[in-house]
């Protein structure tokens, strides 16, 4: 079933991060709507399958590794789990995955017959710490793509990806700063817009497209503190009185 709308009150979130956040609230009042695209057929397995392709490379080449990738099933979606672990090595290879892809892909597909990797139906149920946990498990994924599948995928409302650039840059545009958040500090800001979080993340992204990348390449990585140099205390050496004989 298509799943194109958020599962959470939208309006309520914009109330919410308006009243909350004045900057913001002006960011949300000069772009496009929120909206989350999705056709709600994929599972998860089938999400991080093309997570694994997409990664390190750019999304042209990644399309056409993942078409062939999907060439290798049937009824036109990727292999399935049992599919995957019979393909040969050198055959996703000449696909175009690199050797760390064709492990990673490998080892979603193991985990999702051992159950650690969930159905839709069962990620519906669960936590957004927990589906962490299990999907971080897997060669290959880190918590930024769990989270890009907790917003894209199952419209988890409290989601802030602190390492994400495109959302670091975004901060940056939003809030005058020269210099992006280091995580903990967009971590900490972030706590204004709880509980949606995921709806503020895309309009930080938004923000980011906007700007144009004339001007976010400007932006500096975040500060990185020096230790702070003690001064070396300087002894005074008081001279001893001479002691004269009589």
């Amino acid at each position: 079933m298509p799943n194109p709308s958020p599962a959470f009150d939208l309006a309520e979130a914009m109330r919410h991060l308006s009243a909350k956040d004045k900057k913001l609230a002006a960011l949300i009042a000069e772009t496009a709507p929120f909206r989350i695209e999705t056709d709600g057929t994929e599972s998860p397995y089938e999400v991080l399958m093309e997570s694994i392709a997409y990664q390190s490379i750019s999304g042209k080449a990644a399309a056409t590794i993942f078409g062939r990738i999907k060439a290798l099933g049937s009824n036109g979606r990727p292999p399935s789990p049992e599919q995957m672990l019979k393909l040969r090595k050198p055959v996703l290879r000449k696909a175009g995955l690199s050797g760390a892809k064709v492990l990673a892909m490998k080892d979603l597909a193991q985990k999702t017959i051992d159950g650690v990797v969930p159905t839709y139906e069962q990620a519906l149920t669960m936590s957004d710490d927990e589906l962490v946990e299990r999907l971080v498990s897997v060669r290959g994924i880190g918590a930024w793509t769990v989270e890009m599948f907790l917003i894209f995928r199952l419209g988890r409302p409290d989601v802030l990806p602190i390492h994400d650039l495109g959302v670091k840059k975004g901060w940056s545009v939003t809030y005058g700063k020269k210099h992006m958040p280091k995580p903990k500090e967009l971590l900490a800001f972030g706590e204004r817009w709880r509980p949606y979080r995921t709806v503020a993340s895309w309009y930080m992204w938004r923000a980011f497209e906007r700007a144009g990348y004339k001007t976010t390449n400007k932006i500096r990585p975040a500060r990185v503190q020096k230790p702070r140099k003690h001064p070396k205390s300087k002894r005074t050496a008081r001279k001893r009185p001479r002691r004269t004989h009589a």
